[in-house]
């Protein structure tokens, strides 16, 4: 399940009411239709994002203390992929759930909260962490809700916007790379405070000298790989990525639109100085190789980002037009493909029961992405923190910093 070092009640208590509100929120602004859709089977409606973070606290929270559900038939509805819970709708079929309303939701998150209040005398230690980890997880959920809405919105010809505001401008990114040594390293999460346990155990790493660069490539830099024919060059390729390039007809970032590009503020012109989102992992390896570079391994990152300010950065603070826009550090922004598999760390095991089943049953055929992005919750990523996705997955706010031998 996840590293614990107890918050203090406060502390908790204050965190579970800031991010159930901002989840609130975030969807504040949406119609029932908006909330309802589904753009493709790897993303969620909005309301399903809603319910279940709130079936989630429901079913590992408050059952165990004898709470009897909201209404019995949610568990099929907002279950994920919890095959010990039980049966589920199929992840393509949630945009079919025109019913419940985003209204009635919404009231079942209030009852919910209400209920882990009158309960919070009665939690006992596990029961605290598994209010940390509701917490946590959802702020995942916050993520994917925006990056949900954003391919959503982007099927839309009208280019719509789901939070009206002016985008702030990019800053000019930093040129040059960090030189780091080689040497033996400790990496992984040391079990102090929060973590998902794919993040430990902690354990030894053999480094050979490496560069990272000081900034994430931008869309001006992606530019000129698409005027230099990235997307027509297969020796730039892996066989697996070239074969999906041809086969769905890639030939740009996800969102972009001729010189504009689709983002929560809806259709803009595009940014030459802020980092390029929206790739995937296939088409950051390619423009790795044409740079002449190479995308780090995680590690290689997380030794760079050791000592860094992880709460740094453009991230997401309130409801609002979010994009990246640069700057320094590792945070922010767009997360960073690496060229490390999501796999298990030495000695990893999961945790007993339902909750066991949040990680290890994805370490398959994924790709590890390191840092935050614009739309990552504030105080929600570590230094440790392993994202992770399918190679040619590229609707979340992911991005490239390149690497090179020393």
């Amino acid at each position: 399940m996840a590293s614990m070092a107890r918050l203090d009640d406060d502390t908790l208590r204050d965190r579970f009411v800031a991010v159930r509100a901002l989840s609130v929120a975030l969807a504040r602004p949406l119609s029932d239709a908006d909330a309802s859709a589904q753009s493709m089977p790897d993303a969620s409606p909005a309301k399903w994002h809603l319910a279940h973070t709130t079936w989630f606290l429901e079913t590992f929270v408050l059952a165990p203390l004898g709470h009897r559900p909201f209404d019995d038939r949610f568990g099929f509805l907002f279950n994920s992929y919890y095959e010990s819970v039980g049966p589920r709708v199929a992840r393509g079929s949630r945009g079919l759930l025109t019913r419940p309303s985003l209204r009635e939701i919404v009231d079942w998150r209030a009852h919910i909260d209400g209920a882990v209040d009158a309960a919070w005398g009665r939690l006992d230690g596990p029961a605290r962490d598994l209010v940390e980890l509701g917490i946590n997880h959802e702020q995942q959920h916050q993520e994917l809700l925006l990056t949900d809405l954003l391919h959503l919105f982007a099927q839309n010809p009208l280019g719509p916007a789901a939070y009206p505001g002016p985008l702030r401008a990019a800053v000019q990114p930093e040129a040059g790379w960090t030189h780091h040594d080689g040497g033996i390293f400790r990496v992984g999460h040391d079990g102090a405070g929060f973590a998902f346990d794919c993040e430990g155990p902690a354990h030894d790493v053999l480094l050979r000298p490496y560069a990272l660069a000081r900034a994430a490539v931008t869309n001006g830099d992606w530019a000129a790989f698409v005027a230099d024919g990235g997307y027509s060059t297969p020796a730039l390729w892996l066989s697996d990525g070239w074969a999906w390039v041809q086969r769905e007809g890639i030939a740009a970032p996800l969102h972009w639109r001729g010189d504009d590009a689709m983002t929560l503020a809806g259709l803009q012109p595009r940014d030459a100085n802020a980092p390029v989102a929206h790739v995937s992992f296939y088409e950051a390896d390619a423009f790795a190789t044409w740079a002449g570079a190479r995308l780090p391994t995680e590690h290689e990152w997380e030794v760079a980002a050791q000592g860094s300010d992880a709460w740094a950065g453009n991230q997401l603070d309130t409801p609002g037009p979010v994009a990246p826009v640069g700057g320094t550090g590792l945070f922010g922004d767009v997360w960073a493909w690496t060229a490390s598999a999501f796999l298990p760390y030495p000695g990893f095991r999961p945790a007993a029961g339902a909750v066991g089943e949040y990680n290890g049953k994805f370490m398959s055929g994924q790709m590890v992405l390191r840092g935050a992005s614009c739309a990552t919750p504030r105080g929600s990523s570590r230094v440790t923190t392993r994202n992770f996705f399918y190679p040619h997955h590229r609707w979340q706010f992911s991005g490239v910093r390149l690497a090179k031998d020393l």
